[in-house]
């Protein structure tokens, strides 16, 4: 079987499989150097073999292993459960579905990140506008959205371009006007 390339690489694989029959013409006693291969080949392919399993699957498990993932599985559990296996008297349960939900924030994060969106212009929104008033006054956050920095640079911003557009438009007028009298002079002429 060794004779040919593609012969050769069919004993390997035969091999892999765990059929030595390929290396049967030569007797193992008379041979120690082929049953000392044939026992590194099979040691070393089945570690080979497992390393790249625990890899393969170590990876999958980095993939899955994040809260958020852990979290949408877990609502999509809920969710299914709530919908196929409760019965509708007990959804109707105010101790398993209360109507308010109350939770603990770390006052000092939930601070940093207001501060944060507020920075980025993502606070003032027109949703939860008692909410988000209440919020500030509990954290001690002083904002006033009228005189937001954001606003009055985008502001800036508008008013630099609208400068920029009445230039364009002098400009743009004085060249109508001068083409204007070109076509009256060509007219009287």
């Amino acid at each position: 079987m060794f004779i040919d390339i593609r012969t050769s690489l069919f004993a390997m694989y035969l091999f892999l499989t765990g059929d030595s029959s390929a290396l049967s013409n030569w007797p193992y006693a008379d041979n120690p150097s082929i049953a000392i291969l044939i026992v590194l080949f099979s040691l070393l392919i089945v570690i080979y073999l497992m390393n790249l399993l625990i890899g393969l699957l170590s990876n999958a498990i980095e993939e899955d292993n994040n809260r958020v993932s852990y979290l949408m599985q877990k609502a999509e559990i809920l969710a299914e459960i709530e919908l196929f296996y409760l019965l509708p008297h007990q959804r109707r349960w105010q101790t398993w579905f209360p109507e308010v939900i109350h939770y603990y924030a770390d006052v000092d994060k939930t601070r940093i990140e207001i501060k944060r969106l507020i920075k980025d212009g993502e606070w003032d929104t027109k949703e939860f506008t008692e909410m988000r008033e209440k919020l500030l006054k509990e954290l001690q956050i002083k904002h006033n959205p009228i005189d937001d920095e954001v606003i009055l640079e985008k502001l800036e911003k508008l008013t630099s371009n609208d400068d920029n557009l009445e230039k364009e438009i002098r400009g743009i007028s004085i060249n109508l006007q001068k083409l204007l009298k070109s076509e009256l002079y060509h007219d009287q002429v």
